[in-house]
């Protein structure tokens, strides 16, 4: 307060963000395009930008290889184009090399492309960024046959380059463009690793969210979105108010504090975004569930920070889905047809039975030194069969309760059809 610059520093300050804002308010595409290309080589910056353009109701179009520059580019007053350097693996002179290419018309699909890139600059890496991006799109919709095929059309690429100019022994010219294009087969993706490839590509999710393959189910017993926190946090007294959130993990920060280990888990559900401390007793049971990508389920205690003026929420339980599923989920419904085979569905049930001997103890189990009965645990599965003649519903003995895995209810899914596979709840 003693000298100028500090006003000075202020005012020029101001006028910038009254420039900017102005900017953002009348012409927003052309604005965001502008601020996601300064830092386009900054993934972080480049989702919060994303993010902001979309709560601004700013619409984001995915990288597009016949559609896309370097940079963003505003395609209308509402619209952005996702830029091909934003992509990570790219680099300007590849995609330089690319548009360069591209004047001479639109590529047609990936060998066409391969066939008319200088393969030099623009390698196999960078093919493969693009299509995991979602560059090819348009022109392929199957991302894990685009994936299995850059290799074929490379090499296939390089015969063709070869064989331009060349004659045959008897003098008939063999034409460059001769050579078939042999698409190889590959599995395609389901949503979940569409999603997971993406993010290696641009470093988040673009196009989807992982939650919102989850979302259906989890909110049978998980009504809180994320984006209701702050309103929540309002009205919390200082000793918190008991929460249950969930979400998709999006980081694992582990420090050191006097008590120990703390986690700051960041999870998001599509709506919103949350940071969880997590304690050392607490993240020695749970560690094992704290990866990124995966959903959890997290049972706390919302509060004001007076400290920040924002909110706080601190862990006291820590569940994976398939934990979560065993708590809440009634049944496991699986609804089978006279074609059906029981033995199948034992061998598949059978790694996934949570208590295998509880049929053996009299259908009543215990604690240790506690011979008061609990209830079993693990789903209970029922069985809706039917044939041309009857139907019927059985419900397996509590033996046959299961963990439903992930991994249990896709197999199921695979063998009788998602809509045969059904966890039901309250």
């Amino acid at each position: 307060a003693g000298y100028g610059f500090n006003k000075s520093h202020t005012a020029a300050y101001a006028v910038v963000t009254y420039q900017t804002a102005w900017l953002k308010a009348h012409y927003p595409a052309e604005f965001m395009a502008a601020t996601l290309s300064s830092d386009m080589d900054d993934t972080d910056k480049v989702q919060l930008f994303v993010k902001d353009a979309l709560d601004n109701k700013v619409v984001m179009l995915g990288p597009d290889i016949n559609a896309s520059g370097y940079r963003f580019d505003p395609v209308d007053s509402r619209t952005v184009r996702y830029g091909l350097g934003a992509v990570k693996g790219t680099g300007e002179a590849a995609v330089q090399d690319i548009l360069g290419a591209r004047q001479d018309g639109p590529f047609t699909d990936l060998f066409d492309f391969c066939s008319r890139i200088d393969r030099r600059i623009v390698n196999r890496r960078t093919i493969e960024a693009l299509v995991r991006a979602g560059a090819f799109d348009l022109l392929e919709q199957d991302r894990a046959r685009l994936l299995a095929n850059v290799g074929q059309a490379m090499e296939a690429a390089e015969q063709q380059a070869a064989a331009i100019g060349q004659s045959s022994l008897f003098g008939d010219d063999a034409p460059g463009g001769a050579h078939e294009r042999q698409w190889l087969s590959a599995p395609p993706w389901d949503e979940r690793r569409r999603l997971q490839e993406e993010k290696t590509a641009l470093g988040f999710f673009l196009s989807g969210h992982l939650f919102k393959d989850y979302e259906a189910e989890v909110r049978h017993f998980v009504r809180t979105r994320l984006v209701d926190l702050p309103r929540m946090a309002e009205s919390a007294h200082h000793g918190g108010v008991p929460v249950v959130i969930a979400g998709i993990v999006t980081s694992v920060v582990v420090s050191m504090t006097r008590r120990g280990k703390m986690v700051r888990l960041g999870i998001d559900d599509g709506t919103g975004s949350a940071e969880i401390a997590i304690f050392n007793e607490l993240h020695e049971q749970c560690k094992n569930l704290l990866r990124e990508d995966e959903l959890l389920v997290v049972h706390g205690k919302l509060a004001r920070d007076d400290y920040s003026g924002g909110w706080r929420l601190g862990a006291d339980r820590v569940l994976d889905l398939a934990r979560a599923r065993q708590e809440h989920a009634r049944a496991l419904l699986l609804r089978m047809n006279g074609q059906s085979d029981g033995d199948r569905l034992r061998a598949l049930l059978e790694p996934f039975r949570t208590r295998a001997s509880f049929a053996d103890r009299g259908g009543v189990f215990s604690v240790e030194d506690d011979d008061a009965p609990i209830a079993p645990p693990g789903c209970p599965v029922e069985i809706h069969y039917h044939n041309d003649s009857a139907r019927c519903a059985v419900r397996l003995g509590d033996a046959w309760r299961v963990r439903p895995d992930e991994s249990l209810m896709a197999q199921l899914r695979d063998w009788l059809s998602p809509e045969g596979v059904e966890l039901h709840y309250g």
